[in-house]
């Protein structure tokens, strides 16, 4: 487990005044063990899993901190961010996605986010990106997808995208179905 010694340029929870953070992700367990130890950290934690009831709590209280999963069962969580910076312009918002690519990355940073992270994510994670310093540089992550990974949740989520249409999928990939076929049927690589 690793410590959560505060970096030089990084802040600390109780240098805040309103500690109150949003998770929002469709994920439950994610959801429910991410908020747990958000709160042993010290913030004070409000979930939603989907646009619809993180919208709600937005308007009613909008968070000072907020982490945001980009695919949820209603939407795309870039609503969530959009109506969130529109009702707090100083609030810290950081985006979570299984689907790391630089489009939304970008998308997410200008709709308000100060950092974007791929999932699979650690609480250690969270806390860093939320409390960086606005002038200071993300560290990189410990444990970053291999290239091998990165790879196959694309084909994956590129499967799902074509309901997990084989045929279709490969097409789009501009791949033999055979290969593809093969790639489908292995486990993830680490």
């Amino acid at each position: 487990m690793k410590s959560s010694v505060a970096q030089p340029n990084q802040l600390k929870i109780s240098d805040f005044e309103d500690k109150s953070l949003l998770i929002v992700d469709d994920d439950d367990p994610l959801r429910g063990r991410l908020s747990r130890a958000m709160e042993k950290k010290g913030f004070s934690v409000k979930e939603a899993k989907t646009v619809a009831q993180s919208i709600e709590i937005v308007k009613k209280t909008p968070p000072k901190f907020a982490v945001i999963d980009l695919r949820l069962e209603d939407g795309n969580g870039l609503d969530v961010v959009k109506e969130l910076h529109k009702a707090n312009n100083d609030s810290r918002i950081v985006m979570l996605t299984g689907y790391g690519n630089l489009p939304t990355a970008v998308a997410a940073v200008k709709a308000g986010a100060i950092d974007y992270i791929a999932k699979p994510v650690d609480a250690d994670d969270v806390e860093s990106a939320l409390l960086a310093a606005p002038e200071s540089k993300a560290k990189p992550p410990e444990n970053p997808m291999s290239a091998d990974r990165v790879k196959w949740e694309h084909i994956h989520r590129v499967f799902e995208l074509c309901n997990r249409n084989v045929s279709e999928t490969a097409r789009r990939l501009k791949m033999h179905r055979r290969t593809l076929q093969r790639i489908l049927s292995k486990r993830s690589p680490r």
